[in-house]
């Protein structure tokens, strides 16, 4: 349909704000629900019903990014904290404004409240709210317990009224369902986000041995398992990170029928392996650091992401089986020589150098040993008639 030519969206919002300041049988404090019939610059006007409008401040209808979160048609709930000149709503009741009967108020209309921490104590937080102290336990100050509980002191932060018993004196609020409502309205919003190879951020919840739960926003959580920490091998995910910590991930896949999320962070540095086909030869001799044993081998990190296998074969023989375990262990060091190389497959043979060896010794030892065979075959061509004599006289000549 279309609108006529002398309709003006500025007048018609402009008369919606007019009747706003009619009078009204509303009060102060008073819970109310309405329609939003208009969004202007700086406020808002909400239909309460009795051919009654109110205004209220757009910036409450806007999330943390300055995004708008309601459209007009949307139905909300708020409070009368203003009727002189009009009725003015409001959905988050202003701390230091507050009344007791407008905290009360609060708590039967489900309205967010602002609250000031001012102490910890035992079994949560003691909140400031209006003329009313308020108690916050510790598991409703925050979506994640803090190993530090002092460092919500002082901040001040909107919480939900959940109890408010013998005339305000015991009440008790919750800072965490107002997360969870704002985390839920975004989550789906996360989740498109979340598609196999997106870099994302977040934050880390908890910890496991064998990886890192992360939360990536609107309470969407993805495991980074211990394997893809880093390329060096990492035994418990705790020995890299720690709850609270943001870090910067990849997306390795999504589940969709299981809404399991798989992570990576060591996919966001170069894989070494790529340059070991240029860096390592067989013969080559580096040091190592033996990371774990097998029933076949050990296993040996030559640089960081790089492991070589020193098989059980390789060892000195003993004549008992495995008889190499009583001397191998893991975290030892020592000095290693390439035996195979392929970069392919990220394998590489190592065999490990009698004690004492280092790439330096062994450089000398190979040239002594080349010094001899040298020597021993000048020695074996004398003594061959006129053949061994040329030859000895030809390299007598050089």
């Amino acid at each position: 349909m279309t609108e006529p030519d002398d309709f003006h969206p500025e007048d018609d919002f402009a008369a919606l704000f007019e009747a706003s300041t009619r009078a009204t049988s509303l009060k102060k404090g008073q819970p109310v629900e309405g329609t939003i019939v208009g969004i202007g610059a700086e406020v808002a006007l909400i239909d309460v019903g009795s051919k009654s409008e109110a205004v209220l401040d757009v910036a409450e209808l806007k999330d943390d990014d300055g995004v708008l979160e309601v459209a007009v048609g949307d139905r909300i709930q708020a409070v009368v904290v203003d009727t002189v000149g009009g009725l003015k709503l409001s959905r988050k009741l202003a701390r230091k404004a507050a009344t007791d009967k407008e905290v009360e108020d609060a708590y039967l209309s489900r309205l967010p409240v602002e609250g000031s921490v001012t102490a910890v104590i035992k079994g949560g937080y003691e909140v400031k709210i209006a003329r009313s102290r308020a108690f916050c336990p510790f598991s409703q100050i925050d979506l994640f317990r803090t190993e530090t509980p002092e460092v919500h002191v002082g901040q001040t932060y909107t919480f939900r009224i959940t109890e408010f018993k013998d005339g305000g004196r015991s009440i008790v609020v919750s800072r965490r369902v107002i997360l969870d409502e704002e985390q839920q309205a975004r989550a789906e919003e996360v989740r498109r986000t979340v598609v196999p190879g997106a870099i994302l951020t977040g934050r880390v919840v908890s910890v496991p041995a064998f990886g890192a739960f992360v939360d990536l926003g609107g309470g969407v959580q993805g495991l980074v398992h211990v394997s893809e920490i880093g390329w060096s091998r990492v035994a418990d995910a705790s020995e890299a990170l720690k709850a609270g910590d943001e870090i910067t991930v990849k997306v390795l896949r999504v589940d969709e029928a299981t809404q399991k999320i798989a992570l990576g962070l060591k996919q966001l540095a170069e894989d070494p392996w790529t340059k070991v086909a240029s860096a390592y030869e067989v013969g080559q001799v580096r040091p190592g650091r033996v990371t774990r044993l097998a029933e076949f081998g050990a296993f040996v990190e030559l640089e960081p992401g790089v492991e070589g296998l020193a098989h059980a074969s390789t060892f000195p023989a003993s004549g008992q089986r495995d008889a190499w375990r009583r001397t191998i262990k893991a975290g030892m060091t020592g000095v290693f020589q390439v035996l195979s190389v392929d970069p392919d497959k990220k394998r590489i043979g190592v065999t490990l150098m009698p004690d004492g060896t280092t790439a330096a010794g062994l450089a000398e030892e190979a040239a002594d040993q080349a010094a001899a065979t040298a020597r021993a075959t000048v020695t074996q061509v004398a003594g061959f008639g006129s053949l061994g004599d040329k030859l000895r006289d030809a390299l007598k000549g050089r």
